[in-house]
């Protein structure tokens, strides 16, 4: 599976959020709502989750092995620091 394209939909200016971002996966099927998250040592990313009536969140779609989770997260911060050029 390759990343063809990685949006950053929105930024902010406070912390912990810092961008939403859309991936698309071999031109043809897209992840929204994955967010950039900031903390004093790090940027990594969050998947989108849905509320669970218990309180706790479930992941909807998430890298199923840590290379790729490390692959998709590299793509996403590397579009996210040429959105903002002040990182």
């Amino acid at each position: 599976m390759e990343i063809t394209d990685v949006k950053i939909r929105r930024t902010f200016e406070s912390a912990p959020l810092k961008a939403v971002a859309s991936v698309t996966f071999d031109g043809q099927f897209a992840v929204h709502d994955i967010k950039v998250i900031s903390t004093e040592s790090k940027l990594f990313i969050v998947m989108p989750s849905r509320k669970n009536a218990d309180g706790s969140y479930r992941d909807i779609a998430h890298p199923i092995n840590s290379p790729f989770r490390g692959e998709l997260e590299e793509a996403v911060l590397r579009a996210y620091a040429a959105a903002d050029p002040t990182l």
